[in-house]
């Protein structure tokens, strides 16, 4: 079994930042891709930045230049540093993992999930 455990939302003025970090944890070999996602009420789930094992990053073209994800293999931990958050990054964001418990299985998990909260 694998858990995904985030931290580092909460609530912040417009201009500020905050850093979030996902843990992954369990039965794990390997983890292929790690990356953030944050959804509002009444929307679609979107993708904010994804890492994959490479070392390529994927990032809405809302965050570009903002905000920055980053990954620490030995801590199996994913971050995501939010600079000059807008109350448009108002959301739940959600950690997300493409993880090899097994020689044969891949299999994807989310976290619960953290609000982030950006005032005007």
């Amino acid at each position: 079994q694998v858990h995904l455990v985030e931290s580092g939302g909460g609530l912040v003025q417009a201009g500020g930042s905050l850093r979030l970090s996902c843990a992954a944890s369990g039965s794990i070999i390997s983890i292929d891709a790690m990356g953030w996602y944050r959804q509002v009420p009444g929307k679609q789930r979107e993708l904010v930045a994804r890492l994959i094992s490479g070392g390529s990053a994927n990032y809405a073209n809302s965050v570009l230049g903002r905000f920055t994800i980053s990954r620490d293999n030995a801590k199996n931990t994913v971050y995501l540093q939010m600079n000059s958050l807008k109350p448009e990054d108002t959301a739940v964001y959600s950690c997300n993992a493409d993880i090899r418990s097994s020689y044969f299985t891949t299999t994807n998990y989310w976290g619960q999930g953290t609000q982030v909260t950006v005032s005007s």
